[in-house]
């Protein structure tokens, strides 16, 4: 069945919260975007009752997601399956900033103050999308160049499922279930595997860009809205660990952690499991190949936690 959702609450957080909708595997569902500030297709902020809100504590209103979407048969122990069909951005701008303390060139951040480096200068670069052309355009006032024109890539910069052992995490943060990966891969036509801790799985995605380079070395890609079109499945009695995701060249694991070591190595140990357990290869020979045709992109180094995508080329597959 095909669900075409209109948004009324946006939640700053993921975790088992009340369902906006319930689907069942093989459903479709088409729903619109805003931007990590909350901004619409049209410029327009939500209204703050369309933003989570709580008297117990405070939310970072950055990156407002869309959901939680209640999957049928996703029970403890599952793995959904979600698709992504389609991403179509739907205004012509984005925008992006360099914030004082924020960014993989400082390890300061919201809330945290310490000062550990002289902060960066506060500079917004409002950016125009030609979407017939699909391409973006900056103004350089101040350098030789004086233009820029690039693709546009529009990708979900924030998706996930409620975490493990009845975490609510920030939609500012990756982990175990996803998260706020910022993982150019998370793109149209791409497959994403995430592990069921909660029954329901409780989908929720948001924070759409338009384009972005490895790391997000700013703290900020191109931030716009779009219209998401993905189909949700489940596959019952099969418990993975991280994320995965897979297209038509390669089969990905993201893995989220700090320091970036870590999120390395997760990613690699996880993708060789993966190759163990479905594929047929001996653990030593599958990290041996690994090792010399194996890749991996940087999705971000500014979050709280950062993520490595880890990847194998699907043509070495029995």
């Amino acid at each position: 069945m095909e669900h075409k959702f209109k948004p009324s609450k946006y939640y700053y957080t993921f975790g088992p919260h009340e369902p906006a909708l319930r689907l069942k595997p093989g459903d479709t569902l088409i729903t619109d975007t805003v931007d990590a500030r909350g901004y619409d297709s049209k410029g327009n902020p939500i209204p703050d009752g369309m933003r989570q809100q709580s008297e117990d504590t405070e939310y970072y209103p950055a990156n407002p997601l869309v959901g939680p979407f209640y999957v049928e048969d996703a029970e403890l122990g599952a793995t959904l399956i979600v698709k992504i069909k389609k991403i179509t951005l739907n205004r012509d701008t984005a925008w992006s900033r360099i914030n004082p303390n924020f960014g993989s060139l400082t390890e300061e951040g919201p809330g945290k103050r310490l000062l550990l480096n002289e902060p960066l200068d506060a500079r917004y670069f409002p950016w125009t999308l030609d979407l017939g052309r699909k391409v973006a355009n900056l103004n350089l006032e101040k350098s030789k160049l004086g233009k820029i024109e690039v693709p546009l890539r529009p990708f979900i910069g924030s998706i996930g499922v409620a975490p493990r052992y009845g975490r609510i995490e920030t939609s500012l943060t990756p982990g175990e279930y996803g998260g706020n990966m910022d993982c150019v891969e998370t793109k149209e036509g791409i497959t994403i595997y995430f592990p069921v801790f909660v029954k329901g799985a409780y989908l929720a995605f948001g924070d759409v860009h338009a384009v972005q380079g490895d790391g997000e070395l700013c703290g900020t890609a191109l931030e716009t809205s779009a219209e998401v079109n993905l189909e949700v499945n489940v596959i019952k009695g099969k418990m993975i660990e991280w994320p995965r995701l897979e297209d038509d060249k390669f089969i990905m694991v993201a893995g989220s952690s700090r320091p970036l070591m870590e999120a390395f190595k997760i990613a690699h140990v996880e993708l060789i499991n993966w190759l163990v357990a479905d594929y047929g290869f001996d653990r030593w020979e599958a990290l041996q190949i690994l090792t010399q045709v194996g890749t991996c992109r940087i999705g971000n180094v500014v979050d709280p936690n950062y993520t490595v995508v880890a990847k194998f080329p699907k043509k070495y597959l029995p």
